[in-house]
């Protein structure tokens, strides 16, 4: 009897106490869990609460009233006004100070600092032109000695004198090409000036600053009997 209560009492006594290996398994069990529960986002913590829903409700607008006059209306304060203009007021002239005159010897120019008008430059004439130096024809001095036609056979037999004033037209080289007659005593004295003329005359042409150019000359021949 004695030992079976003994023993029972060893039994009790190992009944009550715990494995120290269970109770630090234990332990750590619940670290976890709360470790993991604090690691969570707040978000799935929280417990999700749907708003309640937004209900609208139709407010009947009065009718704006009449518009008044445009004399009567009054300006809204929350528009911004235009700001009004504001009187002129009188500047002061500034004193005028005498600059100094530049250089006037160029033409034209009215100097530094000159607010007068601008004249424009003076621009001379060009020189005029000068004359062409002309020079007229003149009788060929180796034609000279037959430069007198022959006197007419009917007119010496006659014994009759007289003269003959022709224009004739005289070219670049001298040569008469045109004979008009001014005046004649007789004709047979024309038309005996005019073949001689024609045939034999030789001039010095004129000349323009030393160019020779076709000219007219008049000239006047004489018939005269010498043996009288």
């Amino acid at each position: 009897m004695g030992m079976t209560g003994q023993a029972s009492g060893q039994s009790r006594y190992g009944a009550g106490r715990k494995s120290p290996l269970g109770l630090g398994g234990t332990v750590a069990v619940h670290a976890l869990v709360i470790g993991a529960f604090l690691l969570l986002p707040k978000e799935v913590i929280d417990t999700f609460r749907p708003s309640p829903p937004i209900t609208g409700v139709n407010i009947p607008i009065e009718p704006p009233p009449p518009l008044d006059p445009v004399d009567d209306v009054k300006p809204d304060p929350k528009l911004p006004t235009q700001p009004q203009p504001q009187p002129e007021r009188p500047t002061a002239l500034d004193p005028l100070v005498n600059m100094p005159t530049g250089d006037t010897s160029l033409i034209g120019s009215n100097g530094h600092g000159d607010i007068g008008p601008i004249t424009p430059p003076y621009i001379p004439p060009p020189p005029p032109l000068s004359e062409p130096v002309l020079t007229e024809a003149s009788i060929d001095p180796r034609a000279k000695a037959a430069f007198q036609p022959d006197y007419p056979g009917t007119m010496i037999r006659q014994g009759v004198e007289g003269a003959v004033t022709v224009r004739v037209t005289i070219s670049p080289e001298g040569r008469v090409t045109a004979i008009e007659k001014v005046s004649a005593t007789d004709e047979s004295f024309w038309l005996a000036t005019q073949r001689h003329a024609l045939r034999t005359w030789r001039f010095r042409p004129a000349t323009r600053d030393g160019v020779a150019i076709t000219s007219t000359k008049t000239l006047t021949v004489r018939f005269t009997l010498t043996d009288r």
